[in-house]
């Protein structure tokens, strides 16, 4: 199929290279592309060995410091799939999160939210308004089944925080200072040319304050399964050259 100085390239080393069912016209393309990445590859190969001195081609080290970081990267990983304890107790993310709250510092004002999106002409738009600012069980479950036939698109889940930079790719709100917006607003109701906006605002947190723990869980589980990763890591290698030293594997001179 093509040769490159003393390298060759055969018909065999295609196989498998064009998928199933494609065009003659794609898998002529294919062929080509790979012949000539091929050329190039070969050609390149050949300049460097030309160019390099022997020094510049010796790569055993750079290889068997490769080779031992993967042997140790993989014993590791197995060594954390099989030992690692990955249950993580409320009471522990609690713990964690109460001594630690420093670390966890708000970069984004959040909220929690209801709201719904109509279009303009939307059928009986007053139950909208009627119901997004109750707070009873009747009321919210009415106001999800309206949702669910008429709305645009809806979010009644006001137990759950919320970035408000990502509410406000959905409403419209326009405001320069959101600290200020959020002291000062609680029930909006918005329009435009196409569709009607009834948002109620629950809670909220200003950036740089302390971020709430419910926001936190499960970021909070990952740090202290990271650590408890290090730990096991930490631990194996301390016992692999305890182990060592007392059956004298190994000696400094």
């Amino acid at each position: 199929m093509a040769k490159v100085y003393n390298d060759n390239l055969y018909k065999s080393d295609l196989a498998g290279l064009v998928p199933a069912g494609s065009s003659s016209k794609d898998s002529l393309s294919i062929v080509k592309n790979y012949i000539n990445n091929w050329i190039e590859q070969k050609l390149l190969i050949h300049n460097a060995e030309e160019n390099l001195s022997s020094k510049q081609k010796n790569f055993e080290k750079q290889l068997e410091d490769y080779k031992n970081s993967l042997l140790i990267f993989n014993y590791e990983k197995e060594l954390v799939r099989q030992k690692l304890d990955t249950v993580v107790a409320d009471s522990t993310i609690r713990n964690y999160y109460k001594k630690n709250t420093n670390e966890f510092l708000l970069k984004e004002n959040i909220v929690k939210v209801r709201y719904v999106k109509l279009s303009a002409n939307a059928t009986n738009a007053s139950t909208v308004k009627n119901l997004y600012k109750l707070e009873t069980p009747s009321a919210k479950s009415a106001l999800e089944e309206y949702c669910k036939k008429y709305a645009v698109n809806y979010y009644l889940d006001d137990s759950t925080w919320l970035f408000f930079n990502d509410l406000l790719k959905e409403i419209p709100i326009k405001t320069y200072d959101q600290e200020e917006y959020l002291k000062l607003h609680k029930n909006i109701e918005l329009q435009d040319s196409l569709y009607s906006y009834y948002l109620t605002i629950r809670d909220y947190q200003v950036k740089e304050s302390v971020s709430p723990l419910s926001f936190e869980k499960e970021n909070v589980k990952k740090i202290i399964l990271n650590k408890r990763k290090l730990k096991l890591i930490k631990d194996m290698q301390d016992h692999v050259f305890k182990e060592a030293l007392k059956n004298k594997d190994f000696e400094i001179f």
